[in-house]
């Protein structure tokens, strides 16, 4: 099993940027593929970005192609997500999440493993 805590969220003004990081304790990190995805108020979590075990491949939602990235280090257990460009519409709480296939999912509910969230509030 592995366990995952997200950091990093918070309150930015429109077309700022934030990271945020998601450490992960357990099981090896290396043998996950990991993603990020976004709660909003009122709506469906949905998948924002997912990075392969090694992070040689990387998918993201079109919503946010180009304005983030998402990267790893095996070495320290961690996934990040660097936003940039945000704008209100971000504004939700992320989630990281683990899966021990090797190929990227998009849907929650194929993920088994997953952080507390962290909000992030992007304001006009």
């Amino acid at each position: 099993q592995v366990q995952l805590v997200e950091s990093g969220g918070g309150l930015v003004q429109a077309g700022g940027s934030l990271r945020l990081s998601c450490a992960a304790t357990g099981r090896a990190f290396s043998g996950y593929s990991m993603a990020w995805f976004r709660l909003a108020p009122g709506k469906e979590r949905t998948f924002v970005a997912g990075i392969s075990r090694s992070g040689g491949n990387t998918y993201y939602a079109d919503s946010v192609k180009g304005r983030f990235t998402i990267s790893r280090d095996n070495a320290k257990n961690t996934v990040y997500l660097q936003m940039a460009s945000l704008n209100p519409e971000d504004t939700a709480v992320y989630y990281c999440a683990a899966d021990d296939a090797s190929v990227l999912k998009t849907m929650p509910r194929l993920y088994g493993y997953w952080g507390q969230g962290t909000q992030v509030t992007v304001s006009s």
